[in-house]
């Protein structure tokens, strides 16, 4: 009788410790996305660009951002494009495009058709 408290407390401990081993290793495999300020992506892309298409100014917003990098914008009229960092602007759907198509990020910034949101 003396024996069956002990074995019990032999119990409890090795599935404490059977615990703490398995704990760890089942937070390394299912670790859950976390975000960081300098992972988010809407930080390195322009808030808004703008752009003449069919002798119209058109402001396309920022919509989303891909997991592969690609931003994609959007204005009035069902209109839109794409661009990565290091790419150039692609018309969305249309054969045509508008005055930035072909530019990069760094190019419509520096002909001021593309606004950061900064603080």
């Amino acid at each position: 009788m003396t024996h069956a408290p002990r074995r019990k407390l032999i119990g409890i401990t090795k599935r404490g410790l059977a615990g703490l081993v398995v704990a760890p290793v089942l937070a390394a495999v299912f670790q859950l996305p976390t975000i960081h300020a300098e992972d988010d992506p809407f930080s390195q892309f322009p808030l808004v660009i703008h752009c003449k298409y069919n002798e119209t100014y058109h402001a396309f917003y920022i919509s989303r951002v891909s997991r592969d990098g690609v931003a994609t914008y959007v204005a009035s009229d069902r209109i839109a494009g794409t661009i990565t960092l290091g790419g150039q602007a692609k018309a969305i759907g249309g054969a045509g495009g508008g005055s930035c198509v072909g530019k990069t990020l760094v190019e419509l910034r520096a002909s001021h058709q593309a606004y950061d949101l900064k603080p």
